[in-house]
């Protein structure tokens, strides 16, 4: 099974980078980008759900089957796997404002992407890690105390920045505007910076190479969206956003 496992990863990591370059040029369509080219389109909150709920569910069957149920290291870093889809699957789409929409294609490659991440995930923990990998040691190691740091950090700039973006606008209001506070300061996604901390806490805590392509996936995926935002804040906003010198999504580096 490893043999089979590190191929898999091999390929997902190589698919990443064919993702990644060919985002930076084509706007995929959802949020800010939305466009009615890619199809078919449903409630974006729907979208999210439908998009998103498939990692959950599938990393809790995967635990739930094991036989490592009973593993607290591991039922630990399962319990902040899941936080995180809990969160963004059920709770973050039910803070949407407005009546935008998601096309059906894209919510689609995200049901299979998030799929795949849960067996990535799931697979490392419950069936491909050596059974002694994760003793109860691990959790005053280095690599679990500074990932898991690491990890709620990101999460807790994810969900400040995702408030901060909400509450741009009163009801009725339909200007744009640029967000400002937080780890806006630094950059103008940072809401995406949050979630690869994030996923880099989570590489780290677990030390595996499963995290480590999660990790490369969610930047392929976030920084070429991030540097259309950064790119759409310039034409809509000029000297307004560029004095303030951000960067994309990484402070002080991209």
């Amino acid at each position: 099974m490893d043999i089979y496992f590190n191929w898999f990863l091999i390929a997902m990591a190589a698919i990443a980078a064919i993702v990644f370059v060919a985002l930076f040029f084509v706007k995929a369509g959802y949020g800010v980008f939305f466009s009615s080219k890619w199809g078919p389109s449903i409630s974006n909150r729907w979208g999210w759900v439908i998009m998103e709920a498939p990692v959950f569910i599938v990393m809790l069957y995967l635990w739930a089957t094991s036989d490592r149920t009973d593993d607290v290291v591991r039922l630990i870093m399962f319990l902040m796997f899941q936080l995180h889809y809990f969160q963004r699957s059920f709770i973050f789409p039910l803070l949407f404002k407005g009546k935008s929409r998601m096309a059906i294609s894209i919510m689609m490659c995200g049901v299979i992407f998030n799929t795949l991440n849960a067996v990535m995930q799931g697979g490392w923990l419950f069936y491909v890690s050596p059974a002694d990998y994760y003793t109860s040691a691990w959790l005053t190691s280095p690599q679990f105390i500074i990932g898991t740091i690491v990890f709620f950090t990101g999460m807790f700039i994810n969900l400040h920045s995702d408030h901060i973006i909400r509450n741009l606008r009163k009801p009725g209001d339909t200007k744009h505007y640029l967000p400002r506070g937080g780890m806006f300061r630094y950059v103008s996604s940072a809401n995406y910076f949050g979630e690869l901390l994030e996923w880099t806490g989570f590489a780290i805590l677990t030390w595996s190479w499963a995290g480590v392509v999660f990790v490369w996936w969610t930047f392929a995926n976030l920084a070429p969206r991030a540097h259309m935002i950064y790119n759409r804040y310039i034409d809509e906003f000029g000297e307004e956003f560029t004095r303030e010198n951000r960067k994309r999504i990484i402070p002080f580096i991209y």
